[in-house]
């Protein structure tokens, strides 16, 4: 069945520094002048040992940040190309096909499960889509869009609560010369551990999870498309440049006759 925007809905992120000890070839010393030595000796070695040991931090470090900036400079993208739908993004390489999913196409992060990529189209008998225009200004297909998703998450569970807020709409004109909207969103869900208790402070209320949801529209073929990424705020913060590459990598192609 296809929601308001279109769309049939889916089913629904050193090493161990070893100290050699320092032994001495030279025997035991009983002199005056030989402890005078000693003590000169000890007092030169903290300033060393503690120079020694700010080089090595430094080194590190220096180790340290090379690895992270690697780590963020290594992430490779690979392409997908529907040509029966006609539409295509970059992904990254590590995500993970899922199939059986109620989307025309799914991914998802192998180790963040609640961080994933799903495709809608709407249905070609019942959309005739021109422009993505025909859904209003950025700000007017920002609600639908919001309200697609509250009702996709809605849930039967007693003492569920959701908050949500509209983060950005816009516009955009990309190589291809056809326009995309993109909206982003942020819900969060709390509930109640014990919602039937009789005593107000026995109903805890917690939050369950707080994401954020990218979705980028497009129109093709009388058509309308929409990206869409769902990712928990926390990793968002950390991924937001890999995740808007995603985004800005979204076509719809016409399809030949």
């Amino acid at each position: 069945m296809a929601n308001c925007l279109g769309f049939r809905p889916p089913s629904t992120s050193i090493s161990t520094v070893l100290r050699s000890p320092v032994f001495s070839s030279a025997g035991p010393c009983f002199s005056i002048s030989c402890n005078l030595q000693s003590n000169q000796t000890k007092a030169f070695a903290v300033p060393r040992r503690s120079m020694m040991a700010l080089v090595l931090s430094s080194c590190i470090f220096s180790q340290f940040e090379g690895n992270v900036a690697f780590a963020q400079q290594s992430v490779e993208f690979r392409e997908f190309i529907d040509t029966f739908d006609g539409y295509s993004f970059n992904y990254p390489k590590n995500w993970i096909q899922v199939r059986g999913a109620n989307a025309d196409i799914f991914f998802r992060d192998p180790f963040v499960l609640d961080e994933n990529l799903s495709v809608e189209v709407s249905s070609p008998s019942s959309s005739k889509y021109k422009s993505v225009e025909d859904l209003g200004p950025p700000e007017e297909a920002g609600k639908a869009v919001l309200r697609q998703y509250l009702t996709e998450f809605m849930s039967t569970r007693l003492g569920v609560r959701r908050e949500s807020s509209i983060l950005s709409t816009s516009s955009r004109i990309a190589d291809d010369g056809k326009m995309y909207y993109q909206i982003e969103v942020n819900i969060k869900s709390y509930a109640s551990n014990n919602e039937l208790a009789v005593m107000p402070q026995d109903r805890v209320v917690r939050k369950e999870w707080d994401r954020r949801y990218l979705s980028v529209l497009g129109v093709e073929n009388n058509q309308l498309y929409e990206l869409r990424l769902q990712v928990p705020e926390n990793v968002f913060v950390e991924e937001e440049n890999d995740l808007r590459r995603v985004m800005d990598s979204f076509r719809v192609n016409k399809l030949s006759a």
